[in-house]
């Protein structure tokens, strides 16, 4: 299984310090946003990523993380997103990075506590598409899932009247056919193509899997859920998932003590 990282986007949200660079680059607590998707894929046995970004601030992923190394990876490999099409048209750029592997698929501005290696080893089991959700209090900021007895029926885009309170977090597993359904896809009212649509394809294929985690996880698109975020990961420091991955001779936490 290979990594994908998307790590576009404007982050209007968090203006006026997108202004300068790529949100991703932010820091979380002690390093840039874009570490700790990274962290987690590499602490999962994930080998090969790609990084999936855009804007003027592209270059500056390249100086940060070179050809991942200090991270222990095999390759990671670099997209350019022109514009805003959405999650879904990022994510089409990976085609010819998955090479007919399935993938597994992070947002750049998604944190988790937990590894995410049970829910690749329930992935790998079966084959499709596979989605993980977390009950959270305001789902209606997220895609949320409609289940029935356990079944998961729908996926319902930022609903006034959530029906329930299980958000659909940033991680997805799909297979190759994923790009199919983003060939078929048309823009929604955003203009973009949206990933909802992809996942609620599968679901009606019958071939959508869902997995509830255990563990916090917060996104970090908004100034609110930056800082909450630094305060997640500050409370956690002895999470290998969080901070496990040494920069090798560069290594941040060294330069920082001294």
């Amino acid at each position: 299984m290979k990594g994908v990282i998307l790590a576009g986007g404007l982050g209007t949200r968090l203006l006026p310090m997108t202004r300068v660079t790529n949100k991703h680059l932010l820091p979380v607590y002690d390093r840039p946003m874009i570490c700790y998707p990274i962290q987690q894929l590499v602490t999962s046995g994930i080998e090969d990523i790609l990084v999936v970004t855009g804007g003027d601030s592209a270059g500056d992923f390249l100086k940060l993380l070179g050809n991942g190394e200090a991270f222990g990876l095999k390759s990671l490999s670099y997209a350019y997103q022109d514009g805003e099409g959405g999650i879904a048209q990022a994510l089409s750029l990976a085609r010819d990075f998955s090479a007919g592997e399935p993938l597994v698929v992070l947002l750049g501005d998604n944190i988790f506590q937990d590894s995410i290696s049970e829910a690749i080893e329930l992935y790998s089991q079966g084959g499709g598409a596979m989605i993980l959700l977390k009950e959270v209090d305001d789902p209606e900021r997220f895609g949320v899932a409609v289940l029935e007895s356990g079944r998961l029926v729908e996926i319902v885009e930022k609903p006034e009247t959530p029906p329930s309170r299980f958000a659909v977090t940033g991680c997805y597993f799909f297979d190759f056919r994923v790009f199919e359904i983003i060939d078929g896809l048309e823009p929604s009212s955003r203009g973009e193509l949206e990933i909802t649509d992809v996942n609620n394809r599968y679901i009606e294929w019958g071939e959508m899997r869902h997995h509830v985690l255990n563990g916090w996880w917060t996104d970090a698109g908004t100034i609110e859920s930056l800082f909450r975020a630094s305060e997640l990961v500050g409370e956690d420091r002895d999470n290998p998932v969080l901070n496990g991955i040494s920069m090798g001779p560069a290594d941040w936490s060294r330069h920082a003590s001294e």
